[in-house]
Order: C-alpha cells, then sequence, then structure tokens
C-alpha cells in the first residue's frame, strides 16, 4: 500500500465532460464542400457533414422546432498529448484562448455573448478540448465568429500568460479542496501511473509555474491545426449557412490553405492495464473517507461497452441499485454511492464510488467488494437486468433534449468515433443486451483483482487494513 502525505499528492479533475454515445454516418470527400445527410441522430432533427479545404471537418444537427443554437469546437487533443513537463498545458491553453485576438479583447469575447443573453465555455478532458457558446438561433452567427475567432487569432500574449498564471493554480487548489473529485483523479493514477492518462488534467503546481509562453504557443500551433478540429453545431440552424460562416472565419485567418490536407482519424491502439491489489490513501483532515474501489474496463470502441454500460446502471446507477440499497438503504452506511465507467481510445476502468465516515471504511468496502463478487459469479438477475436497461434507456433519451447535448453529441461522435449513431440504434444496442452478454463482461471485469484508492483522515490501523478490500 502506498500512503500519500498531503503534502506531496496534488489530485486535480478534468474541467467539464462531454456525452460518451456516438453516431454513424459516412465521409464525405475533403477537400470539397459535400454534405451527406442522415438519419437523425438524435430522432430531433438532421446530421449533416462538409469537410472543408485545410481538413476541417464541419456537422450539424438541424433541429427547427428550437429556438437556440449551441456551436463548438472540438480540438483532438487533451492531457494525454502532454508530457511530463508539459502537464497541464492542454488546460493552460484553454484559458489562454479567451484572453484575446487581435479583433477583440477578453472584454470583447465576453461581451459580445453576454449581450445577447448567450453562454460560452470551455472543457478539457484527457484526450479532447471543446470550445463552446450556446445562443438563441438569431445569434448564431455571432457565436460561430467569436468562437472560430478565438480558436484562430489567439495572441498568447505573455501578460496573459502569467495572468492566467494564478489563475489556474487556483483552480488546482479548488479542486483538491474537493475529495470527492480528487478521488477520482487519485484512482486514475493508482491504475495508470505515471503516464499521460493516470496525471491530472489541470496539471500540478510544479508543472504550472514551470509553463512559459513559448512552450504553450508551440502546443497550441501543433494541436491546433484544422485537420485536428471538428466544427459541431446543432438547433435551429441551416448546414449551409453554418459552413459557409465558418469557411468565412478560418479563411480570415489564413487557416485553410492547404487544399490536400486530410483529417486526422479517431485515436487508435491497444493498451492493457496490469495494475491489481494497489492500495493508495492521500491522508486528508476530511470529514469523510472517500474511496474509488475499481479495476480495469473496456475501451469506448469495445462493442461490449453496452454490456458494461447495464451492469453499472444495475450495480451503482440509481436508487434501486444493489450498491444503493445494500449501502445506504438498508444499512444507512454512505449518502453516495455509484459505479461508473470510463472509456478511452485503448483501455478504460471500471469504479465504485462511495464517501463515508471513517470509521465505517472497512464494512463498506466489503459490502462493495460482495456485491462485485457475487455480480462477477452469478451475473443479473431478470428483472435487475430489465431495470438496468430500462434505466440507461432512459437516461440516454433524456439526455439529449437540449442543443448542447446535441452538440456535444456529434462532435464527440466525429472526433471519437468519425461515424455517428442515431439514438434508435443506440437504443437497440441496449436493449439488445441479454443476460450471458452481462455475465460474461462481469466475469471478465469485475473477476480481476481491485485496486483501491482512500482520500480521508484514517488511523495507521485503519490504514493497514485496506489491503485487505483488494486480496
Amino acid at each position: 500500500m502506498t500512503r500519500t502525505p498531503r503534502t506531496t499528492a496534488r489530485p486535480t479533475t478534468a474541467v467539464g465532460r462531454a456525452f460518451a454515445h456516438h453516431q454513424k454516418f459516412p465521409h464525405s470527400h475533403p477537400r470539397r464542400f459535400a454534405a451527406v445527410p442522415s438519419a437523425g441522430a438524435t430522432g430531433a432533427g438532421t446530421v449533416r457533414k462538409t469537410v472543408l479545404p485545410g481538413g476541417l471537418r464541419v456537422v450539424t444537427e438541424s433541429v427547427p422546432t428550437v429556438r437556440s443554437a449551441t456551436f463548438g469546437i472540438w480540438a483532438r487533443v487533451g492531457s494525454r498529448d502532454e508530457t511530463p513537463t508539459l502537464n497541464g498545458a492542454t488546460h493552460y491553453l484553454e484559458h489562454l484562448l479567451f484572453k484575446g485576438t487581435e479583433r477583440r479583447s477578453a472584454l470583447d469575447i465576453s461581451a459580445e455573448i453576454d449581450a445577447v443573453g448567450g453562454e460560452m465555455n470551455a472543457f478539457t478532458a484527457k484526450e479532447f478540448t471543446c470550445y463552446y457558446a450556446r445562443v438563441l438561433d438569431t445569434d448564431l452567427p455571432l457565436a460561430i465568429d467569436v468562437v472560430c475567432d478565438m480558436l484562430t487569432g489567439s495572441l498568447i500574449r505573455s501578460e496573459d500568460v502569467e495572468a492566467e498564471r494564478g489563475v489556474v493554480l487556483e483552480e488546482i487548489a479548488m479542486t483538491e479542496d474537493d475529495p470527492g473529485d480528487c478521488v477520482h483523479d487519485l484512482f486514475a493514477k493508482t491504475m495508470l501511473g505515471d503516464t499521460p492518462l493516470g496525471r491530472p488534467v489541470l496539471g500540478t503546481n510544479e508543472t504550472i509555474n514551470a509553463l512559459t509562453r513559448d512552450r504553450i504557443a508551440r502546443f497550441y500551433r501543433r494541436h491546433y491545426d484544422p485537420t485536428h478540429l471538428v466544427v459541431a453545431a446543432a438547433g435551429n440552424l441551416d448546414h449551409d449557412t453554418v459552413v459557409r460562416q465558418v469557411r468565412e472565419a478560418f479563411e480570415r485567418a489564413g487557416a485553410l490553405t492547404d487544399v490536400d490536407a486530410e483529417p486526422v482519424g479517431p485515436r487508435t491502439g491497444s493498451r492493457r492495464i496490469r495494475t491489481a491489489g494497489r492500495v493508495d490513501l492521500l491522508d486528508r483532515g476530511t470529514e469523510q473517507a472517500h474511496m474509488v474501489l475499481g479495476m480495469p474496463g473496456l475501451s469506448r470502441t469495445d462493442e461490449r461497452r453496452w454490456a458494461l454500460g447495464v451492469l453499472s446502471a444495475a450495480l451503482g446507477g440509481g436508487m434501486s441499485s444493489r450498491l444503493f440499497q445494500e449501502v445506504r438503504e438498508k444499512r444507512g452506511l454512505a449518502y453516495s454511492v455509484y459505479s461508473y465507467t470510463s472509456g478511452f481510445a485503448d483501455c478504460g476502468l471500471f469504479g465504485v464510488y462511495v464517501g463515508c465516515r471513517p470509521n465505517l471504511v472497512h464494512d463498506v468496502l466489503k459490502i462493495c467488494r460482495d456485491e462485485l463478487d457475487h455480480v462477477a459469479e452469478h451475473g443479473l438477475g431478470d428483472e435487475e437486468l430489465r431495470r438496468a436497461v430500462g434505466q440507461l434507456s432512459g437516461s440516454t433519451v433524456l439526455g439529449m433534449e437540449d442543443t448542447g447535448a446535441l452538440m456535444n453529441h456529434i462532435g464527440k461522435g466525429e472526433l471519437c468515433w468519425g461515424e455517428q449513431l442515431s439514438i434508435d440504434d443506440m437504443l437497440a444496442k441496449i436493449s439488445a443486451v441479454t443476460p450471458d452478454d452481462v455475465r460474461s463482461v462481469a466475469r471478465e471485469i469485475l473477476g480481476q483483482r481491485p485496486s483501491l484508492s482512500v482520500i480521508g483522515p484514517l488511523t495507521d490501523k485503519q490504514s493497514a487494513r485496506l489491503d485487505d478490500a483488494v486480496a
């Protein structure tokens, strides 16, 4: 077991999250205006795609029944693209792109969107970054102009780098004050070690303080080429009009000059996580102990992810789930308990989170381990399976009820899978999961020896017993 003193570990968390599902349609010819219509990706509208000269992809979903639109640009760069000394550069750069261009100051960027009642933000994850604005449909041209200007014309001035350094350090400090978030980053480190996927998205105080303007600017030029970008928009819009406005904005910046450029495809690869039986403890004077017990999961391209999603829903996806019932309802040992999956291009994680009083840690861990072992051996009952399929199906549809969610859906689908999957197809895949599918994936995933990450004020005696949970 590794016991981490509170002065050395600096766990952080991703700035935001995006939908994990995807859709499918044919790829249009690069270097030409070529739009390919397909069935509505969410049942709400029509998805079309164009690949512009320079390799820039534009994907839209038209939903005429709403009065809003969300416009976003996805970059195929995340914290896993950083070297150890660049850790945190992707997120730092995300902040800097809001600091001004030749056409707009930082105040202009925010004020123009605020003036129309819009919302603008960004998030950085381990494998991608997204910048977006949500506005009234009539203000979509403004959102396109502002976001495209930010992505193509950022000045990244030395004075802005220094000013924003303090903001990023405060964000790191803020996340360190939330052990419920920190423990997930600690779990990534426990499972993936000192690798790009195992390091925190925000970086550490040491790496952020060491980053220079020149290094960040080089990172920007290398990873924000149009071939690495996907433009996504959803709402009451016209595809051809969006394409024209995006093309004008990028051509104004001189970003579409390479007519032979091809879009960079989704990440590929194969990675096995071999960690088993590892325990990491971060000593913090918190009121609760925050824990993640888990093991290697599945990559986001593995077709068994549908069965794993159903399994996770049954184990810890709602108030009727096994873990919620056993830990909270029957015994009152915790307020928050849930299971989750994280899928990357080449690997994945499965985890169970619980927050409880320190003196209850071992009772809670034993219950969680017993439930995981039981499902690994016996699978799910028919009623559990039916309930989990219904829950996952319903949450999938309800998660697509606004233009921001639709933009996330089609943008991430193009960037991470290079295809689109309609909501009907997604529901069909969930409904097709059988007891044998769940039993097989449960045996493979839950049958592995788990690892454990804990943040809390455990005594030496309590710490010494943590190895029992992963034996």
